[in-house]
């Protein structure tokens, strides 16, 4: 039966050149952006084919032209499908080259254990590779996709950035969310209103050990619904065998009469949970770190 219930120094922050929310329009930070490309010369990007990865290696490719542009994406079991298929095609339709690698976080039993600092050793694994793999190939500069208000963030993965020599330049420019997902419309990149997914570890609560088999789970109650119409952003916080579904605010209404809720209970009990629960909170952006009483920086 489908349930209701209103359920429930390491952060790496680097400052910011410009800063966001200053009286600087995007198109002018695109502007700086382009510049602060040109003087590092060749640049590769850590790229997930989310908005804002996407945004920087688009900008990247026009301004530097093939041979100074390398999008490389890190594969795991944290990694969704979904995402991965469109990292590959807005690649693709920009012309961006991309190298993948496959990472290993989960080998790691500092990050399977699932601590709240879990991000600090994916992003050691991840960067551990990806930047010996771009200075081999003649990049000297790699960069990731944080933006400014990412930085408000509690975000231990960044620490792990620094410890690589990993530039940031849309949060040292300033950019905000909005400004990347303006230009990217102005750019006709597809991901401009893609809502956020960070990685699927991300639906665990802290201390809840991860491993395949959990992630391949939320992923396909994800995936359940979004084929049933889910729409916006969306996450299946994985409680054991109970399943917290956060949907976006303009979606609940929709949802929450009998057949919305029995039909998400009954596309996320297929794919393994015993037990659905409709968040009456919406979809919260760091919505465990609350739970776990985990702050930004």
């Amino acid at each position: 039966m489908t349930s209701l219930t209103p359920s429930d120094d390491t952060t790496g922050r680097r400052p910011l050149v410009v800063g966001a929310g200053s009286a600087m329009s995007a198109a002018s930070r695109e502007a700086a952006l382009a510049d602060w490309l040109r003087q590092h010369g060749r640049v590769a990007i850590g790229y997930s084919g989310g908005v804002d990865s996407a945004y920087l290696a688009v900008v990247a490719r026009r301004t530097l032209g093939d041979a100074g542009t390398l999008a490389i994406i890190g594969r795991s079991a944290s990694y969704p499908a979904e995402q991965w298929a469109t990292a590959r095609s807005v690649a693709q339709e920009f012309g961006v080259d991309v190298l993948e690698l496959d990472t290993d976080e989960l080998s790691d039993p500092n990050y399977a254990a699932n601590p709240t600092n879990r991000c600090y050793f994916c992003k050691t694994e991840l960067w551990g590779k990806l930047v010996p793999a771009a200075r081999a190939r003649g990049f000297s500069t790699v960069a990731d996709g944080t933006n400014a208000d990412d930085l408000a963030d509690y975000r231990p993965g960044a620490k792990a950035a620094a410890e690589h020599g990993v530039a940031s330049p849309l949060a040292e420019l300033g950019f905000s969310k909005d400004d990347i997902r303006e230009r990217s419309r102005a750019l006709g990149l597809p991901t401009w209103q893609q809502p956020s997914s960070p990685c699927l570890s991300s639906r665990l609560p802290y201390g809840t050990g991860v491993t395949a088999e959990r992630l391949q789970q939320v992923e396909r109650a994800e995936k359940a619904l979004r084929q049933l119409g889910v729409s916006g952003d969306l996450r299946v916080r994985y409680h054991d065998d109970l399943a917290r579904v956060e949907l976006a605010h303009d979606q609940l209404e929709h949802w929450l009469d009998a057949s919305g809720r029995e039909a998400i209970g009954a596309a996320v009990r297929a794919t393994g949970f015993a037990r659905v629960a409709i968040d009456l909170r919406g979809f919260r952006s760091g919505s465990l770190n609350v739970l776990h009483g985990v702050t930004g920086p």
